[in-house]
């Protein structure tokens, strides 16, 4: 019977309750713009090779933020290449590296199950299935089995997690009450499923299944519920990113949560907070590339049905000034130095080519003289493809 459960007396606010009445109009506004933002970016076409990008950037910010608050110490950079298979480590780092390595299998494994239509319910066998994933390989400490329930205590730092013999029943309990209990209404669909990832990524850190993992753990099962609502790709991986972004308010938050009787909202306020943040700056990227391709294709337009040496060399000297970081301005004398073929477009060519080339662009208000003998793209005349608003 559950009334003589060990953990009723230990752990009360495991009530597997979720009152969404005190969640303040601030919040609802909020979940309403991380809804809107994930279909802005779900429906927003990007270059295949910026996709890949953009999916491996904020991959390897989510899985850099899984084993960081865990205690790994790669960059966010040694992360990426080692996504990408460029980074090899020492014998004495090389663990680092396999934490990556089974983080990644696994949220691809994930991100496949739910393209090729599997079920999206969070089920118990899946659960020690990723854990067993996320710590295969590893070195572990006496007890802890991959996959396996745990039989003995386990924390973090002063908290403790739920008696070892209630484990097994909670976990259940847990995965019914995500799949029956914590369904959407009204059709917001992206907007529930927030805080049922939410929520779910709290209980799963509060019961402590497992030996090992189970940050790792909690965080697979978050993504996945973010992927089963139809979440982008890569915005799934901002909640993980922003907890780790901001560990003393996270561990704060999971501390007050459990003190305050199980009430989840001000987690939850904290939470939501961040994925927007983290929303808007992903949102911001996508349009600077689709700001560089407009770019591209109205220099392309200008120079339409142009293809003289001349012309071709003038078209790759704007496109190539607007490709400088952050578009910076460039000394008229280093010009030639800027990208490789535009060094050979100059090969034999004098001072006078150069400035007739300038003179001709700026005439047709493809790039600006800054002053001191300073030159840039001017890439704001597409500005004016924008819809007029006030900027204050």
């Amino acid at each position: 019977m559950t009334t003589e459960r060990t953990y009723l007396k230990t752990h009360p606010w495991l009530t597997f309750k979720l009152n969404f009445q005190p969640i303040r109009y601030d919040t609802w506004i909020q979940l309403g713009e991380a809804q809107s933002k994930c279909e802005h970016i779900s429906g927003i076409p990007i270059q295949p090779e910026t996709a890949k990008k953009l999916y491996n950037i904020y991959l390897a910010k989510g899985v850099l933020a899984t084993t960081a608050i865990e205690g790994n110490t790669l960059s966010e950079e040694d992360t990426l290449r080692r996504i990408e298979g460029t980074l090899k480590l020492p014998p004495s780092q090389e663990y680092l590296g396999k934490e990556i390595d089974n983080i990644v299998k696994a949220c691809n494994i994930m991100k496949q199950r739910i393209l090729d239509g599997c079920s999206t319910e969070v089920d118990v066998n899946e659960i020690k299935e990723f854990n067993k994933l996320i710590l295969d390989g590893l070195e572990l400490n006496e007890g802890v089995v991959p996959g396996e329930i745990r039989k003995h205590s386990v924390g973090v730092g002063p908290y403790r997690g739920a008696p070892a013999e209630d484990c097994e029943y909670l976990l259940n309990r847990y995965v019914d009450w995500l799949n029956k209990e914590l369904v959407p209404f009204d059709g917001n669909v992206t907007a529930f499923n927030i805080i049922k990832a939410i929520a779910a990524h709290v209980y799963f850190t509060w019961i402590h299944p497992f030996g090992d993992g189970n940050g790792r753990t909690a965080r697979l099962i978050e993504l996945k519920i973010l992927m089963s609502a139809g979440v982008p790709i890569p915005a799934t991986q901002l909640l993980t990113n922003h907890y780790n972004l901001t560990r003393q308010e996270y561990y704060r938050h999971l501390d007050i949560s459990s003190k305050n009787g199980g009430d989840l909202i001000p987690f939850i306020k904290y939470a939501i907070q961040g994925y927007v943040d983290g929303l808007r700056e992903q949102l911001g990227k996508i349009r600077q590339q689709q700001f560089k391709v407009t770019w591209e294709n109205y220099v392309h337009e200008h120079f339409k049905d142009q293809d003289t040496p001349t012309d071709i060399r003038r078209r790759h000297l704007v496109l190539d000034l607007s490709r400088q970081n952050n578009n910076a301005a460039v000394p008229i004398a280093k010009i030639s130095e800027i990208s490789h073929r535009i060094t050979i477009h100059y090969v034999g060519k004098t001072k006078k080519t150069v400035m007739r080339d300038i003179n001709f662009l700026e005439k047709a208000q493809l790039i600006t003289k800054t002053g001191r003998g300073m030159v840039r793209a001017k890439t704001e005349v597409i500005e004016a493809f924008l819809s007029p608003c006030r900027k204050d």
